[in-house]
């Protein structure tokens, strides 16, 4: 065991995602099954910086694993941003004796563990867990499927309304950089098409591509899944919706952002089950010596990936996904 590691730290950062308590749930017990110590830090990074430590047994954990949302509670931490913000949360380690720490977020949250570990030399091990799922080197992120499986169920109901009036909804889902939300959530619905910033070309071409391929079914009503808004506020439903006004008001658009629903809700039993290998898998890696690798899943199976990698390498959309919806739309 590296460093003679006795206790460990988690910490739940960024948006919270279905999943998490199932990971700290593993987590947790994984590490008491090899007689490590567990001290919950509150509100992420945050707690880290103000000592909001509490520790952790096998039974702090009972009755969670069905539970969304995180028990440790998640948080933006500016401070942390800051070399003062890391020294005091550095600080505060060693005070509190832990020796390690595994952070369950996404891009962000493991853009500061990557920071923190290579200015203060700490073993950290960091979990995928992101609604959007777009970190690399994993096939799947904790709370995504909860959150397609969310959506595919509001789709269903808002499909009702739209078929009734001849219209045209466009739907609104997360994955402002990633648009694997928005692709499979439309396969899974029967959507009519979905705009992502992988599907290639510009905004304009997305639009037309769509309009144009309506022209040539016998569909007078249609569901359009689409990744929110660029940083730079292009894009997102109402943008959307406001061009087929201007552009084509021969049809008669709606919006409907989805927004937190995504987040919430008891995790689905794949996302459970996710969570508790990737937990599992965390505590088995300290043990390994393993330090600063994001655990991931790749065909079913366990990997290692260096959060250098998992936070700067772009994750693929599978553009076989982007020609079986085309097809499966008329």
């Amino acid at each position: 065991m590296e460093r003679n590691i006795k206790t460990i730290g988690i910490l739940t950062s960024g948006g919270d995602a279905p999943g998490m308590n199932a990971a700290i749930r593993a987590i947790t017990r994984t590490a008491r099954f090899h007689d490590m110590n567990v001290v919950g830090i509150m509100r992420g990074y945050q707690g880290l910086i103000e000592k909001e430590f509490v520790r952790f047994t096998s039974s702090s954990v009972s009755n969670t694993i069905q539970r969304g949302g995180t028990i440790l509670k998640t948080a933006r931490c500016k401070e942390f941003m800051t070399a003062e913000g890391r020294k005091k949360a550095y600080e505060n380690m060693l005070e509190a004796g832990i020796d390690a720490l595994v952070v369950i977020g996404g891009n962000g949250s493991l853009t500061g563990a990557q920071l923190f570990a290579r200015e203060y030399d700490i073993p950290i091990i960091g979990l995928p867990g992101t609604i959007d799922n777009d970190l690399y080197g994993t096939d799947s992120t904790i709370g995504y499927d909860s959150a397609l499986n969310t959506i595919v169920d509001c789709v269903d109901k808002i499909r009702d309304t739209a078929n009734s009036h001849d219209r045209i909804f466009f739907i609104e889902v997360m994955g402002r950089d990633a648009g694997f939300l928005a692709q499979n959530s439309a396969i899974a619905s029967g959507a009519e098409a979905a705009i992502i910033p992988e599907n290639g070309g510009t905004d304009v071409d997305q639009l037309a591509e769509f309009i144009e391929r309506g022209k040539r079914k016998s569909k007078n009503s249609a569901i359009v899944l689409v990744s929110e808004a660029h940083k730079n506020g292009v894009g997102g439903a109402m943008y959307y919706a406001e061009r087929i006004k201007n552009e084509y008001p021969q049809f008669d658009a709606r919006v409907t952002i989805l927004g937190h629903l995504q987040r919430g809700g008891t995790p689905t039993a794949y996302d459970r089950i996710l969570a508790s290998r990737m937990g599992y898998a965390a505590i088995e890696a300290l043990l390994e010596g393993q330090r600063n690798v994001m655990i991931g899943i790749k065909n079913d199976e366990i990997v290692y990936v260096p959060i250098s990698r998992a936070i700067k390498m772009d994750k693929p959309i599978n553009q076989e996904l982007i020609a079986v919806l085309n097809v499966l739309s008329m």
